[in-house]
């Protein structure tokens, strides 16, 4: 079979769905998202952007939709049986820089950013198609056919590949027999989103005993409170019951909890899919691992397994090489692992008087790729390939402020040359895939430069010589540093080969 519907097959329109789909819809890939549930989530499960995803939502154009409808973190306040109450900020502060521009997670309830996305994802001409559920799927050499049930019955689409976002219960890791193995922890909670009068809303409310807590945050943006509500044993979540929970913490009958717009039941499983990829089938979000969100990674997680996914399907589909494919495996699954001890490690401080504190390990700025297929060499210097590209402020040729990040910002590749020629660098077939750029080092004239490091912050984030190359990915991490540039050619055919638009 040759006749495909579409190049890519999208199934699940969570937060790593629609991230992957609008990866691909700026990159000009036919695709098909489609949701087995009829209606969007309604819930804010997933309510912390990390710095290093604010700058991913960034180059996908919707930060500053999301900024409009989030906030900041309020501090929280624990109340303890006798008395006391102590209060502290969940997050250690951290400035911005320019390196890293983003200092202060933004809250934002996942329903809002899902429907962010959605939105943006609606200007590319894409909608998720609710109520269309995968029940089969078989594949070849060349592609997918995938059995679809909607409300008009049963039909057929060929894709090029199939990608399963359809979370911890997927139903494409589950027909791919992928092992998912890990642990269930003693833990057992209520969480909703519900308004609540008479509690002020300038605080995360919390109280804590040895045996059980309850935790009421505002969530940015709206009127409602997320509640989470620890339990001995699961039960079925029903508002009455929620009432009665918060009354029974609380100690507080002014309290008026108005109907919940969202309740479910969580349980802290660990787990982590043996593989991410079967063929022409890959996985990734939930559906590739699950933990708590005591550490506030999972939407994080997600939507940067779809960041690292996107550029390299579309490159295949342009004529990478299908082992470039092999690289989403090997670079996404061992953050998930260090993720899932993360949340293990936040859910062990929830349970502590104090709470939690949530330190650099969770902005996600130091996730690296180092040791990887794509970036196999490893040494002593302080910025290597497969780390994350700094961002830094620059000038663009005729004296403008910018920065790298406006510079990076789209599909495409950026070669960096520090006071280097890189014109004839990047092979002819290429061209379209790389950005090019000279850049003038501080203190040198800027003439037949393309940027000015004018203030040294370009220098000082890649730790930089005049003559360094640098190639940055599309996912903004570094391809190949480099003072040769065979080097750099050698990287792009052996990764891009006869691609001609990544």
């Amino acid at each position: 079979m040759t006749d495909f519907d579409t190049d890519i097959l999208i199934v699940g329109a969570g937060a790593a769905g629609l991230t992957l789909a609008l990866d691909l819809a700026h990159r000009g890939v036919d695709l098909m998202l489609i949701e087995r549930n009829t209606t969007p989530f309604a819930g804010s499960r997933g309510k912390g952007i990390q710095p290093r995803s604010l700058e991913v939502f960034e180059d996908l154009g919707v930060l500053d939709d999301l900024r409009a409808v989030g906030g900041a973190y309020p501090p929280m306040v624990t109340y303890h049986p006798d008395g006391r109450t102590n209060r502290n900020e969940l997050h250690a502060p951290h400035i911005p820089n320019p390196a890293e521009p983003h200092g202060d997670v933004l809250m934002v309830p996942q329903f809002q950013t899902e429907a962010v996305l959605r939105r943006h994802l609606a200007s590319h001409g894409h909608a998720p198609a609710f109520g269309t559920e995968l029940t089969g799927f078989t594949q070849d050499a060349e592609g997918v056919t995938a059995t679809l049930r909607t409300g008009g019955g049963e039909r057929t689409v060929r894709a090029r590949y199939l990608v399963g976002t359809d979370g911890g219960r997927s139903f494409v890791r589950h027909a791919l027999d992928i092992g998912f193995p890990g642990e269930t922890l003693p833990f057992h909670a209520i969480v909703g989103d519900m308004p609540i009068a008479g509690l002020s809303f300038d605080l995360w409310h919390r109280w804590y005993t040895p045996q059980t807590q309850l935790a009421l945050c505002p969530l940015a943006g709206t009127n409602l409170f997320q509640a989470i509500i620890q339990v001995a044993e699961e039960v079925t979540p029903t508002a009455d019951l929620v009432r009665t929970l918060i009354r029974q913490h609380t100690g507080r009958d002014d309290l008026v909890v108005g109907a919940p717009t969202w309740l479910s039941t969580m349980r802290a499983n660990l787990r982590l899919a043996d593989r991410y990829r079967v063929g022409r089938i890959l996985i990734a979000g939930d559906a590739a691992h699950v933990h708590p969100p005591t550490g506030g990674q999972g939407l994080n997680t997600s939507v940067q397994d779809a960041y690292n996914l996107g550029w390299k399907l579309a490159a295949v589909l342009k004529g990478a090489p299908d082992s470039l494919l092999d690289s989403y495996e090997a670079e996404r699954r061992p953050i998930a692992a260090e993720v899932l001890h993360l949340s293990a490690r936040m859910l062990a401080q929830m349970g502590k008087p104090e709470g939690m504190r949530r330190g650099r390990e969770t902005r996600e700025l130091d996730l690296t790729y180092r040791g990887g297929p794509l970036a196999p060499a490893a040494g002593a210097a302080r910025v290597q390939a497969g780390d994350r590209a700094p961002d830094a402020p620059c000038r663009a040729g005729a004296g403008t402020e910018t920065r790298l990040f406006t510079m990076f910002q789209g599909p495409h590749f950026t070669l960096l040359g520090y006071g280097a020629d890189v014109s004839d660098i990047v092979p002819p077939g290429l061209t379209a895939t790389v950005k090019a750029l000279s850049v003038a080092p501080q203190g040198q004239a800027t003439n037949g430069f393309d940027l000015s490091d004018q203030a040294g912050h370009i220098r000082g984030g890649y730790d930089l010589t005049p003559g360094a190359l640098v190639l940055v990915r599309p996912d903004g991490h570094i391809a190949a540093l480099a003072d040769r540039p065979q080097v750099i050619r050698d990287w792009l055919s052996q990764w891009l080969a006869a691609a001609t638009q990544a």
